[in-house]
């Protein structure tokens, strides 16, 4: 990298507090050094005890045996050979018609084989060995060997846990030091805005001049990884713009050219019926329009929240539908046990209840169609075809439709509910039964509550538009 880089900044201060936690990379790495240090001296200080007691055990036994066979056979070849006595080894040999009052008390109850003894200043191990020429005693001082085992086993030890300790600590310097880029770049991730990721800390000519190998690489990946993101949202941006104007304008003129064709009576019923055919077919592609649109902004939303009466947006809607049972004998009736409130985007309420109203108006050729307000939630019940189980699994996926596929639709108006209501945690709940009808719910939990009765606006002339509202 270039001389003229930034010195390395210092990564432990310019990090939040909550990125230096226990769930950190140097939390976790010096956690693992510690335990392996503490794992690594408690093997050393059980080794050394291992090693003491294999000394006391096997070492000094099997000496004091060696020792008494020894004496035993220079004894039997010169009865004056003497009996041991050093710095750490005493011995009393007493012969068979002698008595044990002899001896010190200690001693005098004591059977062949090995004895710990504990006295007041010393602790000897005795061996007792019956032999021709009597029995031997054989005394050996331990404490002068556990002294000696303990001196030359500590400063071992000692010195081997300072080698580990430091050892140990100058591997977690190292390793926190290969790290610290890693964990400054995840800081200058963390701190992006993901609708405008700042790419400036990461540009190649503003990156630290220790940051280098994988952390180079990785840092790369990240500078293209924005620029790329970046990229997307303005193309996003772009379309969402120019779409919303060019799509609808075309589907304006339709819709006024119907309008006018329409209006004249003299029109021949051929064409009438098509012209009504293309009117009904240019309003499904404009809500399925407005409903793409929706879902491809960016954010949460895209649009701006705000309070709106729900009954409002559903008479709208059922108006909009009208059209589709026209010819039918079905009847669209709305129910208002409340009048609810709901703060969020209106035009995103509109076509998740849109959908599922008209979804209902095409798959019933006779009978009712039933909307039902309520305080926290909208029912859409109709007498349709209705759907089986295996049928009422799939009616979320894209383009699945349910019993006659010849009915009007695209087969993707229920998979822009459920994408709709997953975004704004609006739940869907569809029961349905073949034969019978189908019957969708959709609950606002952020509902505001019921709102006055001022605040409902005229029903109007709604019967004669074949709506029935039934207020509460």
């Amino acid at each position: 990298m270039a001389s003229d880089k930034p010195a390395s900044p210092s990564y432990e201060r310019d990090m939040p507090d909550h990125q230096l936690s226990s769930r950190g990379l140097r939390a976790k790495i010096g956690i693992a050094f510690i335990l392996q240090a503490a794992a690594i001296s408690c093997a050393t200080i059980l080794g050394i005890y291992a090693a003491a007691a294999v000394l006391e055990d096997v070492l000094i036994k099997r000496a004091l045996r060696e020792e008494a066979a020894h004496f035993l056979k220079r004894r039997a070849d010169n009865p004056t050979h003497p009996i041991p006595d050093t710095h750490n080894m005493s011995g009393f040999l007493l012969p068979k018609e002698e008595s044990t009052s002899v001896l010190p008390f200690f001693l005098q109850d004591l059977s062949p084989g090995f004895h710990n003894i504990r006295l007041p200043d010393q602790r000897p191990l005795v061996l007792v060995e019956e032999s021709p020429q009597g029995r031997l005693y054989l005394l050996f001082d331990q404490q002068h060997v556990g002294q000696l085992a303990f001196f030359f086993g500590l400063l071992p030890l000692a010195m081997v846990l300072l080698f580990i300790y430091l050892t140990s600590f100058f591997a977690y310097r190292l390793s926190r030091r290969a790290i610290s880029p890693v964990i400054w770049l995840a800081g200058e991730v963390r701190r992006w805005d993901p609708k405008a990721p700042n790419l400036a800390a990461l540009s190649p000519d503003n990156l630290p001049s220790d940051l280098e190998g994988e952390s180079q690489v990785l840092a790369d990946a990240l500078y293209n990884l924005g620029k790329r993101i970046q990229s997307h949202i303005e193309r996003e941006r772009t379309f969402t713009r120019d779409a919303s104007h060019e799509l609808r304008s075309p589907l304006t003129v339709i819709r006024i050219a119907t309008d006018v064709i329409l209006a004249e009576d003299d029109v021949d019923p051929y064409i009438r019926r098509n012209v009504q055919r293309i009117q009904r077919s240019s309003r499904d592609m404009e809500s399925l329009i407005e409903a793409f649109l929706i879902l491809a902004r960016d954010g949460d939303t895209g649009l701006p929240a705000e309070d709106f009466l729900i009954n409002t947006v559903v008479r709208e809607e059922m108006e909009r539908a009208e059209p589709l049972i026209a010819d039918k004998p079905v009847r669209l009736t709305l129910v208002e046990d409340a009048r609810l409130m709901l703060h969020a985007p209106a035009k995103v309420v509109a076509v998740l209840l849109g959908n599922l109203i008209r979804n209902a108006c095409i798959y019933t050729d006779h009978g009712e169609v039933r909307v039902v307000i309520g305080r926290d939630a909208v029912r859409i019940e109709d007498t349709g075809c209705g759907m089986s189980e295996q049928e009422l699994e799939q009616v979320f996926q894209p383009f699945f439709r349910a019993g006659n596929n010849n009915r009007s639709g695209h087969g993707v108006g229920l998979a822009i509910v459920r994408r709709l209501s997953e975004r704004f945690a609006w739940p869907v709940q569809m029961t349905s039964r073949v034969g019978t009808g189908t019957t969708a719910i959709v609950r606002f939990p952020q509902a505001l509550g019921e709102a006055t009765p001022a605040a409902l606006p005229a029903t109007g002339n709604e019967a004669a538009r074949g709506v029935s509202p039934q207020p509460a």
